[in-house]
């Protein structure tokens, strides 16, 4: 089956999810989506025409312009959770079908539709917003320990993102530094982390977040040693 969207997802700024702010990770399928460069992360918000990002901080920006998880993802998380999980459950943008989201190549880009052409940044991180739109108990950590995060996009190529749009990755780079290796990095993998750092493949401002992260540890280490 060649790889397609299966679905386009938008959410509109709500509470009641937590308790101190609103946020628009509650997602809902929509009948299509238009893409662009927002800006940069703290200036650009969601790189979705009319989809909310609440904190600009944490989320949103050039390199988080589009989020994208496998529905075979979300299809085993059902299984696990014992919850049936729609499209944007996990706050996705895009679902897709038959492309295994989770072993793209940081920098690959995917064209969508014939015109849309997106760049895979960086895999998602869990947070408290996540965990509490999930409700299920241990969720960062479980979410952590499958390491199958989905993939935060730019926009290289704006334009407009319908279902059943096919996806093509047409092109990929040859450091071999995947999302699931990126976010073990992150995670706490000093060894990993070097390597990507060393392989230069992440954007400039998660690798320069990456690198303080590294330097961070490696001082706690000299502390306690």
């Amino acid at each position: 089956m060649a790889a397609r969207v299966l679905s386009v997802n938008v959410g509109a700024a709500r509470s009641g999810i937590l308790r101190s702010r609103r946020t628009g990770i509650d997602k809902r399928p929509v009948a299509s989506i238009t893409v662009s460069d927002p800006g940069p992360k703290g200036v650009g918000a969601s790189g979705v025409a009319g989809d909310a990002v609440v904190n600009t901080r944490h989320h949103g920006g050039t390199t988080q312009a589009v989020y994208a998880v496998a529905r075979e993802e979300l299809d085993w998380w059902s299984v696990d959770t014992g919850t049936d999980l729609g499209p944007g459950a996990f706050g996705e943008n895009v679902t897709t079908a038959g492309l295994d989201v989770d072993s793209a190549v940081v920098g690959e880009q995917w064209r969508i539709g014939g015109s849309v052409v997106l760049a895979v940044t960086a895999p998602r991180v869990p947070c408290a917003t996540f965990a509490a739109h999930m409700q299920v108990p241990g969720w960062v950590k479980a979410f952590t320990r499958r390491a199958r995060t989905g993939a935060y996009l730019a926009v290289l190529q704006p334009g407009t993102i319908r279902p059943d749009d096919t996806i093509e990755v047409v092109w990929r780079p040859g450091h071999g530094i995947t999302l699931p290796m990126v976010f073990r990095a992150w995670m706490g993998d000093r060894d990993l982390a070097r390597t990507v750092l060393d392989s230069g493949a992440l954007p400039a401002r998660e690798q320069q977040e990456l690198a303080a992260k590294l330097a961070k540890w490696a001082a706690a280490g000299s502390r306690t040693s």
